[in-house]
């Protein structure tokens, strides 16, 4: 929860997202990274006898004494970020201070930092992406043949299935995994290039000595676990960032598309999924009856937003000025962890959704028989003339039968369809009655659906 409410706090900062992802884009874990790449950084020039074996273990010992409002103070004097935890952390490691940041720049520092907690930050969008993944894997296995009425243009169209429908977000989760794993591959810090990404600091620094600098930087990163890019500038490409967040804005995209189909399925009218709904939750201030789809409509509020950042992350990219400018950095800051924090709470609420939601087996099957039998007038309109009808004239047989049907559902009746069509003279010249009940029996019209949705289930399993 928020710990001061006098001023302005991000809604990230508390509500939206878990505590993890809140940690990894936290100023005190920001500084921890910064103080092991430091201490990686010392460790490689201690092999190349730049430091000495009493400063490397000076600057281990203090490694994790960490003062950050010390490092705002000095901040608020030097106005520079990495400067002021520089001397902090000298402050505390009398011996081996000196030796801090030793050929390095400071985006050496910052960007390296930034591609290690957003490697973490991946993998907890990855396993948020899979916990959805199993949860619709398990709705799509009990549901791939249960048939219910398809909607197109939000009107009634052909019959499909419940699974089938669960399939097609299941899908496109499947392509953001995909992609994901994409971004991983290609996810390459900056490594230790100096001011201009080449190398000469070091290469200076390292004159005289058994080590050159691709070999420091080699062990630095292998010490860190990330892999460098083989050209910087004096920063890493800033297209790495328009990746995460395209990456992130394609699931945010897919976990929408659910959410907002599930807030049309639940409305009355349909009636046929509803998110859950806690038995002390309250829908509406004014009117106590009201169920309304919150988490769904939080997804869909929340996806909007990420949908729109990576255009600015392209624009850093675009705009990166020769070997780097500055005006990237203020929008980065908010960009790319809130970015991360919407997704992080979308996966999270998407889960909760999918394992709880509400199917309503009678109300899919009341919409099911009110509407399926006119999608059986197409098949019936092939059948007819197959057997000697004029097509023109059959076509207008079925519209005119249709249309008669849709007015009595309109005044609230039953679909009188069927009826209508098994006593329809002109029908019974060219198929018999149990043919056109065999024609109008929608469990003959949902296609390969099952067989396909239960594919997905099958990828997904091997998933995990």
């Amino acid at each position: 929860m928020r710990s001061d409410t006098s001023t302005f706090s991000s809604p990230f900062s508390w509500r939206y997202g878990s505590s993890q992802m809140r940690y990894l884009f936290s100023e005190e874990y920001k500084f921890h990274l910064w103080r092991n790449i430091w201490v990686a950084l010392a460790k490689a020039q201690k092999q190349a006898g730049l430091v000495s074996i009493k400063e490397l273990a000076d600057l281990q010992k203090h490694q994790d004494d960490i003062d950050i409002e010390r490092i705002l103070a000095i901040e608020k004097d030097v106005k520079h970020d990495v400067v002021a935890a520089i001397r902090e952390f000298a402050e505390k490691a009398k011996v081996g201070g000196g030796k801090i940041h030793l050929g390095a720049t400071s985006m050496d520092i910052v960007d390296n930092a930034d591609i290690l907690r957003f490697a973490e930050a991946l993998d907890l969008i990855e396993k948020g992406v899979l916990e959805c993944l199993s949860g619709l894997g398990k709705k799509i296995m009990k549901y791939a043949d249960m048939p219910c009425m398809g909607y197109t243009h939000l009107q009634p169209a052909e019959p499909t299935t419940v699974g089938y429908r669960l399939a097609f977000y299941a899908q496109d989760l499947l392509t953001d995994y995909e992609l994901l794993q994409f971004v991983k591959t290609h996810l390459k810090a900056k490594g230790f290039k100096g001011a201009v990404g080449t190398s000469a600091s070091y290469s200076s620094l390292l004159k005289g000595t058994k080590m050159t600098a691709s070999k420091m930087e080699e062990i630095v990163m292998d010490t860190l676990g990330i892999a460098p890019a083989i050209i910087t500038t004096q920063v890493y490409s800033r297209k790495v960032d328009y990746f995460i967040l395209t990456l992130l804005a394609s699931i945010a995209s897919s976990i929408a598309k659910f959410a907002s189909d599930l807030r049309i399925l639940q409305s009355p009218h349909f009636g046929e999924w509803s998110e859950p709904f806690g038995k002390s939750q309250v829908g509406s201030s004014a009117m106590p009856f009201k169920k309304n789809p919150i988490k769904s409509e939080n997804i869909c509020s929340l996806a909007r937003y990420v949908e729109a950042l990576p255009s600015v992350a392209l624009q850093n990219a675009s705009h990166s000025y020769l070997e780097r400018t500055l005006d990237d950095s203020a929008n980065r800051r908010i960009i790319i962890p809130e970015a991360f924090l919407a997704v992080d709470h979308l996966l999270i609420t998407a889960e909760k959704i999918i394992n709880n939601m509400m199917i309503n087996e009678t109300k899919i099957a009341f919409n099911l028989a009110q509407y399926a039998p006119f999608a059986a007038t197409e098949i019936m309109l092939m059948e007819t003339v197959k057997n000697g009808a004029n097509r023109q004239e059959m076509h207008e047989v079925l519209r005119e039968t249709s249309l008669q049907a849709w007015t009595a559902i309109q005044n609230g009746q039953e679909n009188p369809m069927i009826k209508l069509l098994a006593h329809n003279p002109k029908i019974s010249k060219y198929l018999k009655k149990e043919q056109i009940e065999k024609l109008l029996d929608v469990r003959k019209h949902i296609g390969t659906a099952p067989e396909r949705a239960l594919k997905i289930v099958q990828i997904i399993s091997k998933l995990h």
